[in-house]
């Protein structure tokens, strides 16, 4: 199977978004790739798709709108900046939907709402219902409410998680690279993209895991274990990067370079 295979063999998707994605450089909402993105999302649904989107940004948000708490660490503070930034985040998918005749709905999670039976169920139904009506269900973990005891922790385990419980066909992760390397092509030129995985526990032995990215609470690391979780299920990943132009476009056109875990 190839990268275009799976998003054109697929009807149900997953897409995370990571933080770095959605910050400029200067570290404010890129309103841009939500706009593109958005037209992107239209194009699948209009191939008969269904799409659920996991968005990180929610504390990105919230340093653009109050720029004087950015170097805050107190964890009351990064968890009021999540409450403010969640609002803006959602402004800007509801207007970057909107312009593509698309309506966005909001769930927020933590772990307690997955390793409840009930609320699990609640879930599943609730996105079964948004994507047939379509509408773009929109997640993200509730932050502002999260502690260490009910945290998943980072959105590349909670869109997995999510798949498995939507009987996802394809989980889509995008990241500030282009895939799975051998080390940090930031840091390592000779680094090799490992363009197709059947065996996790043999890309380990491969590859050299480095530090957490600048914006984003994940890594390579938590990327491998979203991976491990939903192709156990029978759900293959693909990890790519979303700063690139176009890219839901290209992957499902063949274009776009990327890592694909293979379902087991």
């Amino acid at each position: 199977m190839t990268i275009s295979q799976a998003m054109n063999e697929s009807r149900k998707i997953v897409i995370k978004i990571g933080s770095n994605t959605l910050a400029k450089a200067d570290g404010t909402q890129n309103t841009e790739f939500m706009a593109s993105f958005a037209r992107q999302c239209k194009n699948l649904i209009a191939k008969g798709k269904q799409i659920v989107v996991v968005s990180s940004g929610a504390q990105v948000s919230g340093v653009s709108t109050l720029k004087e708490w950015a170097r805050k660490k107190d964890v009351h503070f990064r968890q009021a900046l999540c409450a403010i930034g969640q609002v803006e985040l959602m402004a800007q998918w509801r207007k970057a939907f909107a312009e593509q005749d698309l309506h966005i709905g909001q769930l927020l999670f933590t772990k307690e709402d997955f390793e409840d039976n009930h609320r699990s169920l609640n879930i599943r139904n609730t996105l079964f219902t948004l994507v047939d009506e379509g509408v773009v269900p929109i997640i993200n973990e509730n932050d502002s409410v999260s502690t260490d005891e009910f945290a998943i922790g980072d959105n590349d385990n909670l869109s997995a998680i999510t798949a498995i419980l939507w009987s996802a066909d394809l989980l889509v992760l995008f990241s500030d690279i282009e895939g799975i390397f051998t080390d940090n092509p930031k840091t390592n030129p000779k680094a090799q993209l490992i363009e197709q995985v059947s065996s996790i526990e043999d890309l380990r032995k491969q590859i050299t895991i480095g530090e957490t990215n600048a914006f984003g609470t994940g890594g390579i690391e938590t990327k491998i274990q979203a991976a491990s979780k939903s192709t156990k299920y029978g759900i293959p990943m693909i990890l790519a990067n979303g700063g690139e132009s176009d890219i839901l476009d290209k992957l499902a056109d063949g274009s776009a370079r990327g890592t694909l875990f293979l379902a087991e």
